[in-house]
């Protein structure tokens, strides 16, 4: 799977960790940024990879900032993305098992490395089960019209 994957320069060190981590569980990964210390403003990264996978350029996106809000709120305004938020294995299952979320959002403030490296393995090897999810996610959707 090609998973595009970025931070603010808060989590830039989660960002890279888990550019190693997912790369060796052998999806492909587009490193969207940040590159070093210098101040990036996370909508900006937010935007880049919810944008790959609007374009079809990526499958799922990884987003990592200071608590993961920000990036969670600047992804969500992209038309046609899902992005949740995930701080715990159950919540990055559920991300993607009923609300078939094309982005996680971590807080590199608030989970550890370790912690974030098995809340993506639990959110990418978990699929959308639709059945009664499909009609929320299809509400969900529904919103963006409004």
């Amino acid at each position: 799977m090609k998973i595009a994957l970025g931070s603010d320069h808060l989590a830039l060190a989660m960002k890279d960790e888990l550019v190693r981590y997912v790369e060796s569980l052998g999806h492909e990964v587009a490193d969207c940024g940040c590159y070093n210390m210098e101040p990036v403003d996370y909508p900006d990264i937010a935007a880049l990879v919810a944008g790959r996978i609007k374009n079809g350029e990526a499958e799922r996106g990884i987003l990592v900032c200071g608590t993961g809000i920000g990036m969670a709120m600047a992804a969500n305004k992209i038309r046609g993305i899902r992005a949740a938020q995930c701080h715990d294995v159950y919540s990055a299952e559920r991300a993607a098992k009923s609300n078939n979320a094309h982005i996680i959002t971590l807080g590199a403030r608030v989970v550890g490395v370790e912690l974030a490296k098995c809340i993506v393995r639990a959110w990418l090897e978990s699929c959308f089960s639709g059945g009664q999810s499909q009609k929320k996610i299809e509400k969900i959707m529904m919103l963006e019209q409004a």
